[in-house]
């Protein structure tokens, strides 16, 4: 949820989960420049980029209105603006959405207990950088570009299929 209590709970995530200095990049929700800066201090180049938009057209009900301006600001550090973005995250919630049916809206397709939704999202990120590959890495799944893994996994192997089969 976008409350300044869960923007902390994951800027203390992302502390815990990184280590030396980067670059980062958020929209301009307020909650986010107090807990980077509190969770991960003077480690990050920090940025955030604001969206201006045009008027809403009523034929593009489901849709945001077009982009008319974009306007990005240093918060600390020494961000690089032209590395300032958001789209890379927007792109991958896309992507989610696209494959995963209880992330869709106004659908009927949902989770009714938490447990279920985090095991569909499970089996999606083991997917995504165990076994599908990605023309960006050249072929190779995230997983091997990072070195976790030295081949592509089947469905088998992700499923833990003992067999090899998958039905």
């Amino acid at each position: 949820r976008r409350t300044a209590q869960h923007t902390d709970v994951f800027c203390e995530k992302l502390d815990r989960a990184t280590s030396g200095h980067f670059h980062m990049s958020t929209d301009a929700f307020g909650a986010y420049p107090n807990a980077v800066s509190y969770h991960l201090g003077m480690r990050t180049d920090y940025g955030t980029i604001t969206k201006k938009y045009g008027h809403e057209e009523p034929e593009r009900r489901y849709s945001p209105p077009s982009i008319i301006g974009i306007e990005k600001t240093a918060i600390h550090g020494n961000p690089t603006f032209s590395q300032t973005c958001t789209s890379h995250v927007e792109s991958h919630n896309l992507t989610m959405r696209m494959q995963i049916r209880r992330l869709t809206r106004l659908t009927n397709a949902f989770s009714k207990k938490w447990e279920n939704l985090q095991a569909a999202l499970a089996l999606y990120f083991a997917h995504y950088n165990f076994c599908r590959p990605h023309g960006s890495l050249s072929g190779c799944t995230p997983a091997m570009a990072a070195g976790v893994t030295d081949t592509r996994w089947s469905l088998a192997d992700l499923l833990g299929s003992p067999t090899g089969e998958v039905s």
